[in-house]
């Protein structure tokens, strides 16, 4: 008897969904993956809280992909929140109201605790192998770093870095000039010395939105494809290519390119310098596309056969 279950991942940029079905040898398959971009984050750098219109269109969003998971014969749901709400003064002001419209009780992640979960996810889906491993994942508000060798986790961590702080921080939602796209990447490379001086990967992984519309721009894709993004080869080079091509453009101008979610438009340019400087500092050419993170690794550890 196979049965329904769904992860919804509450994120600084974005609320996304996974309802998978637990198969009866064990394995997953997926029913419904969207995501609604919401913008939770939204003047969080400045402020410190939550803005009230951004709480309403996340909440909003958490209610209607809940309601579409249940629908859909999902017998649980769980909810997870991330960055923005880690870094928020008063993250119960979505709780309550997310409990209150959604019937979910939104449960705030420590870093480390979304760094394990991404892993999680990532190394289930690709052959990661043996060797020294690299996982990232950069999202709306932080990004998460795991490192370890033949299997074994040495070190997991998370930083407050993300795109959206760093795009309304330098205007990357539009057309900029070379010297502000410096600025960022200079940023970018302050806030990432964390990775500096480590030993050489065999395999870097990443995880996130800023790496599956890359992947996507690069294949050209008119409907996201995860069979053709999973375990895709992004190379440093394409990287930089894309980077131009969005520093050039506002985001009304971004939303005509080719494989790019439209609403991810005003984000891509800071998900891309990120990305790009995580190479950089890695001392790698190319990183490996996982098309499953976050909500993936809630539903695998909370609603496996072992637990289900």
């Amino acid at each position: 008897m196979t049965r329904r279950f769904a992860a919804i991942d509450v994120g600084t940029n974005s609320v996304k969904l996974h309802l998978g079905e637990l198969l009866d040898d064990g394995t997953w398959r997926t029913v419904l993956d969207r995501s609604e971009i919401t913008r939770l984050g939204e003047g969080l750098r400045e402020t410190g809280r939550l803005g009230e219109e951004p709480v309403r269109r996340t909440v909003d969003a958490i209610a209607e992909l809940a309601g579409e998971a249940r629908r859909e014969g999902a017998e649980a749901v769980v909810a997870v929140g991330t960055a923005g709400l880690r870094q928020a003064a008063s993250p119960a002001e979505l709780v309550d109201a997310a409990r209150e419209l959604a019937g979910l009780d939104v449960e705030v992640l420590s870093g480390e605790e979304e760094a394990r979960l991404s892993y999680l996810a990532a190394t289930s889906v690709l052959p990661v192998g043996r060797g020294r491993l690299g996982v990232f994942e950069t999202g709306g508000g932080s990004s998460q770093f795991t490192f370890g060798e033949d299997g074994q986790v040495d070190e997991q961590f998370s930083l407050d870095l993300g795109a959206v702080p760093v795009t309304e921080r330098f205007g990357l939602d539009r057309a900029v000039d070379e010297a502000t796209l410096r600025a960022a990447k200079e940023a970018i490379a302050s806030e990432l010395g964390a990775l500096d001086g480590r030993p050489p990967l065999d395999l870097l992984v990443g995880i996130g939105g800023a790496l599956t519309n890359l992947a996507g721009v690069q294949l050209r894709l008119e409907r996201y494809d995860p069979e053709r993004v999973r375990g895709f080869v992004l190379e440093a080079a394409e990287v930089d290519r894309q980077i131009e091509l969005y520093r050039t453009r506002d985001a009304e101008e971004r939303r005509s390119i080719r494989g790019l979610q439209p609403k991810r438009a005003e984000v891509i340019l800071a998900g891309a310098c990120i990305v790009r400087t995580v190479l950089a500092k890695l001392d790698r050419e190319s990183l490996t596309v996982s098309d499953q993170g976050l909500r993936h690794g809630v539903l695998l550890e909370r609603f496996s056969a072992s637990s289900a």
